[in-house]
C-alpha cells in the first residue's frame, strides 16, 4: 500500500515555474504521460486542453484547468532521481503547459467509512509558488470537482474531460435566473432544450414516486417553427397542451386563441403603426371607451348624452394634463375646431327632462363664453389659457351630473385593462372618438389596418373567436390550470401565423404570463407559481433594436416585453429559457440577465466574440473549443454550475427530439417518390370547401 507521499509522487506530472494572478505555467516532467495516463486509477487521456490538474497547498488542492500545451527547446534535460551528474546529456525539448486557477478541493472524511471524499469551492485562498508540484487528479477527485454543488437533482450528461463524471444541475439555479442555450444549427441545441425540460420533469416525478404525488411542473414553450408538437406526447402525468393557428385533431393541436381585447396599447400601436401626434391619442381614447363599455349610440337619449359628455370630459382632461397646448400657434386653431365639433353634438331631444334641457342650454352658453374670452391676435389664430379651459371642463362636468352621471364615472379608465370587446365595437369606437377629437382625416390608414386584420378569415379564430372566452378561462387555459393536479406543458405553435402578427401574439403571451404572475403574488400575499417560459429561435423575437426610433415597430415592442421579463421575472417566479443560433443578434439586455449558459458549437466570429464576454478572462481558453465541439456536446457555465464544465448531453431518443433534423437530400434524390399532391396543399392553404382526394 502506497503512503500518502508515495501516492502524491506517483501522481506528479510537473512543477510550477511561473505564477501570476490569472495564469500558472508548469514545466512537465520527462516521466509525465504523453498520451494516456495510467497512474490515476484508471486509464485517462492526458494531457488534454481544458482537462484538470491539481496543485497541493495548505487548504487542500488548488484545482486548475489546462489552457495550452507547448514544447520548447532546452539545453539540458531535467530528470528526477539522477545520481550521476557527470553524464552529459543532449538537448531535449521540454514540455510546458498553462493552467487557469478555478478553486479549492478539500478533503472530507465521510461518516460511512467509505474513505476520503472531497468538496469543491470556487475561489483561491492562496496562490501557489514556484517549485510546487503539479498532480494528476484521481477519478474520485475528478468526480468531486465536476459533481460539486448542492441540490444537484437533474442529470443532464457526463463530462468527457473528467472521466465521464455525471454532470447534474440545481433546477432553482438553472431556471430561476434565466438560461441561454446558444449554438449553430445542427449542434444539438434544440435537443438540449427538449432534454432539459424532459429530464427535469422525470427527476421531479422520481422524487415524488414514493409519496404517490405528481410533479407540479409548468413550462410554456413558444415554438416559431412547430418543432415541439410531438416531443412530449409520451410523458405520463403531465398535461401536454398544444395550440396552433389551425386546429388539427390528428396531431392533437387545439385552436390558439389570443383575443384582440387582450392586446394593450403598445401592441395596438405597434400593429397599426399609429403616429404619435394624432393617431395614437385617438387609439388610446378608443380603447378606453370600448373597454369601459361606453357606447356612443344608445337607446335612451339621456343615456346617450350622458355618455357623450363623459367622453368629452375624459378627452379634455387628457388635453389639460399636457399643460397649456393652446397658447398660440397652429394647434390653437385645431383646438377651436375641436371645441366647435363638441358643441355641435349637444343636440336637445324632446325626451330630455326640463332640468336636462336647461343644463344643455347653460353648457352651450359656456361654450360661447369660452370662445369670447380668449385673446385674439386674429380671428384664425386664437389663444386659449388653461384657466378658461378648466372653467369649461367644470361646466361639462356639472351638465354630466344633471344627466345622472357621477364624478367617479369621469375618471379615465386604464386603456390596457383586459376587458372584453368585439372588433366591430372597436372600429366604431375609433371612428366616433376620431370625430370627437377632430382627427377623422388622420386615422384612415390606421382604420384600414384594423379592418384588414378583422376581415382576415384565417386569423379570425385566433383574435376574434365565435365562442367567447373570459379572462379567467384564458388564464386557466394558457398560463396554469386552476385545478392542476399534475405538471403542464403548454406548446404554442406559431409556425403558420404571419410574421408581423407573430410578434404581437408572442408579446401578448409573454406579457400576460408575467402580469398574471405579478398579480397572483400580490393577491396571495407573496405566493408564486414557478413557471418557465421557453423561447425557441429567440433571435427572431428578442432582437437588437434602435432605441432612438420615435415609433417602435412590432419587433421592438416584442423585444421590450422580454427585456422586462429578463429584468423582473425572477421575483415573480417566471424563468426564461432562450435558445438561439445567433447570439450576436439578441438583445443585450436579455442576454446580460441570463446567469447560466449552455454553449454548443459556435463558428461565427461575431457570435464567438460576444460569448467570450460572458466569462472571466481566466477561462477564455475553455471557449476556444466552441468551433470544434461535436454535436451533442456543450459547455455549461454560469450560476447553474460551480465551474465551467464540458458536457456530453444525455442521449435523447429520436421520438423525443424536436422535429429539427437536417434534410436528407441524397435519400430524396435516389428514392422513387410518389407524385406530389399540390392540390391537397392548395386546398388546405386556401381553406377550400371542396373535398380533398387522397
Amino acid at each position: 500500500m502506497l503512503t500518502p507521499l508515495a501516492n502524491a509522487d506517483a501522481l506528479r506530472i510537473g512543477s510550477v515555474e511561473f505564477v501570476s494572478p490569472d495564469e500558472v505555467k508548469v514545466l512537465l516532467d520527462i516521466e509525465a504521460p504523453h498520451d494516456i495516463a495510467l497512474n490515476s486509477g484508471i486509464p485517462r487521456l492526458f494531457p488534454r486542453i481544458n482537462s484538470y490538474a491539481l496543485i497541493p497547498n495548505e487548504s487542500g488542492f488548488i484545482v486548475t484547468q489546462i489552457g495550452w500545451i507547448t514544447t520548447e527547446k532546452s539545453q539540458f534535460t531535467k530528470q528526477r532521481n539522477t545520481q550521476d551528474n557527470a553524464i552529459i546529456e543532449l538537448p531535449y525539448p521540454s514540455r510546458k503547459m498553462s493552467l487557469n486557477l478555478l478553486g479549492i478541493l478539500k478533503e472530507k472524511i465521510s461518516n460511512d467509512n467509505k474513505g476520503l471524499s472531497y468538496t469543491f469551492s470556487r475561489g483561491i485562498e492562496m496562490f501557489p509558488t514556484v517549485g510546487d508540484p503539479v498532480l494528476l487528479p484521481t477519478q474520485s477527485q475528478l468526480q468531486s470537482i465536476v459533481e460539486s454543488g448542492l441540490n444537484r437533482r437533474v442529470d443532464i450528461g457526463t463530462s468527457p474531460l473528467a472521466g465521464n463524471a455525471i454532470v447534474s444541475i440545481d433546477p432553482n439555479r438553472l431556471f430561476g435566473r434565466h438560461l441561454a442555450v446558444l449554438g449553430n444549427t445542427g449542434s444539438g441545441k434544440s435537443c438540449s432544450v427538449a432534454g432539459l425540460i424532459r429530464w427535469s420533469i422525470e427527476a421531479a416525478q422520481r422524487e415524488l414516486a414514493s409519496k404517490q404525488n405528481k410533479a407540479n411542473t409548468r413550462f410554456i414553450i413558444l415554438d416559431p417553427n412547430g418543432e415541439y408538437t410531438t416531443t412530449f406526447s409520451d410523458l405520463k402525468d403531465v398535461d401536454v397542451r398544444i395550440y396552433g393557428m389551425e386546429k388539427d385533431t390528428t396531431n392533437k393541436i387545439k385552436q390558439l386563441i389570443i383575443p384582440l381585447w387582450l392586446w394593450n396599447t403598445s401592441e395596438w400601436v405597434a400593429f397599426t403603426q399609429a403616429s404619435s401626434k394624432t393617431q395614437k391619442p385617438t387609439l388610446i381614447q378608443a380603447l378606453r371607451t370600448v373597454r369601459d363599455n361606453i357606447s356612443l349610440v344608445d337607446v335612451s337619449p339621456s343615456h346617450k348624452m350622458r355618455r357623450y359628455l363623459r367622453t368629452l370630459i375624459t378627452i379634455l382632461k387628457i388635453e389639460i394634463s399636457k399643460g397649456n397646448p393652446w397658447a398660440g400657434g397652429g394647434h390653437s386653431k385645431g383646438f377651436k375646431d375641436l371645441i366647435k365639433a363638441w358643441e355641435s353634438g349637444l343636440i336637445i331631444n324632446d325626451n330630455f327632462s326640463k332640468d336636462e334641457i336647461q343644463a344643455l342650454d347653460a353648457l352651450k352658453q359656456a361654450f360661447e363664453n369660452f370662445y369670447a374670452t380668449n385673446t385674439v391676435p386674429n380671428k384664425d389664430w386664437p389663444i386659449y389659457s388653461q384657466p378658461e379651459t378648466i372653467t369649461l371642463l367644470k361646466e361639462i362636468e356639472q351638465t354630466h351630473n344633471t344627466f345622472g352621471g357621477k364624478s367617479t364615472d369621469t375618471l379615465p379608465i386604464d386603456a390596457d385593462i383586459p376587458r372584453p370587446f368585439s372588433g366591430d365595437d372597436f372600429l366604431k369606437s375609433i371612428e366616433a372618438n376620431a370625430e370627437l377629437m377632430n382627427t377623422s382625416d388622420y386615422v384612415e390608414t390606421m382604420l384600414m389596418r384594423v379592418k384588414t386584420l378583422l376581415s382576415d378569415s384565417k386569423l379570425k379564430p385566433v383574435i376574434s373567436p365565435d365562442e367567447k372566452i373570459t379572462l379567467d378561462q384564458w388564464l386557466d387555459t394558457y398560463i396554469c390550470p386552476s385545478n392542476c393536479t399534475n405538471g403542464s406543458i403548454t406548446i404554442i405553435d406559431l409556425s403558420l401565423i404571419p410574421t408581423e402578427l407573430t410578434y404581437i401574439i408572442t408579446s401578448v403571451l409573454a406579457r400576460m404570463t408575467l402580469e398574471s404572475l405579478q398579480r397572483y403574488r400580490k393577491i396571495t400575499a407573496g405566493q408564486i407559481i414557478p413557471t418557465i417560459l421557453v423561447m425557441e429561435e429567440a433571435h427572431t423575437f428578442i432582437k437588437r433594436y434602435n432605441s432612438d426610433s420615435e415609433n417602435g415597430n412590432a419587433l421592438e415592442m416584442c423585444t421590450k416585453v422580454f427585456e422586462k421579463i429578463a429584468r423582473e421575472g425572477r421575483k415573480f417566479g417566471l424563468g426564461l429559457v432562450i435558445s438561439s443560433q445567433r447570439p450576436s443578434e439578441l438583445s443585450p439586455t436579455v442576454l446580460s440577465q441570463c446567469n447560466s449558459f449552455l454553449l454548443h458549437r459556435i463558428s461565427n466570429d461575431r457570435d464567438q466574440e460576444l460569448v467570450n464576454k460572458l466569462v472571466p478572462d481566466t477561462l477564455r481558453s475553455l471557449l476556444r473549443e466552441l468551433p470544434s465541439l461535436p454535436s451533442g456536446n456543450a459547455i455549461l457555465l454560469g450560476w447553474a454550475s460551480e465551474l465551467p464544465v464540458m458536457v456530453k448531453m444525455n442521449y435523447l431518443g429520436k421520438e423525443h427530439r424536436p422535429q429539427s433534423n437536417d434534410p436528407e437530400y441524397w435519400n430524396s434524390w435516389i428514392e422513387n417518390r410518389e407524385n406530389i399532391a399540390w392540390k391537397n396543399i392548395a386546398n388546405s392553404w386556401q381553406q377550400s370547401k371542396k373535398p380533398i382526394n387522397k
